[in-house]
């Protein structure tokens, strides 16, 4: 599966993704409707089964809420969710995408992501709720540039 071979739609219904992301145990208390506008997803609009969201701060953007339903994980649909949000970051003039990860540093390795110190996070990323309030300090900080 790539993401050319599935069908990914923009900004799911708030609602449907909390509850995706609730059983995933992923935080969910900041999430507003202007983040939902870059956030992309597979499945129906009211039960999606694979999202991902992009936080964009000028020229660069945070990765943040990629969860596939554990039905679909083999599939592929995590890779098409991330390719198909890179694609939007670059047409959004985004050079670096972050992320910050404490069990996904493995599969975004794969995708060219590499690691660097959370100190040196540009203060874009440093001021985000996922990195002052959200995610634990012990979390993996990595980056790709454009």
């Amino acid at each position: 599966m790539n993401a050319s071979a599935v069908d990914i739609a923009r900004k799911p219904a708030r609602t449907a993704i909390i509850a995706l992301l609730e059983r995933a145990d992923r935080p969910t208390t900041d999430l507003t409707d202007e983040y939902l506008e870059h956030f992309f997803f597979i499945g129906p609009r009211t039960a999606p089964f694979g999202l991902v969201g992009l936080e964009i701060l000028g020229k660069d953007a945070l990765l943040r809420s990629l969860v596939v339903a554990p039905d679909y994980r083999a599939a592929g649909a995590g890779s098409a969710l991330v390719e198909h949000a890179e694609k939007h970051a670059r047409v959004c003039g985004v050079k670096a995408v972050y992320l910050l990860t404490n069990t996904a540093e493995k599969f975004f390795a794969r995708r060219g992501y590499r690691w660097i110190e959370r100190s040196h996070a540009p203060p874009s990323i440093r001021s985000t709720r996922e990195y002052t309030d959200i995610c634990p300090a012990s979390s993996a900080l990595m980056v790709k540039h454009s």
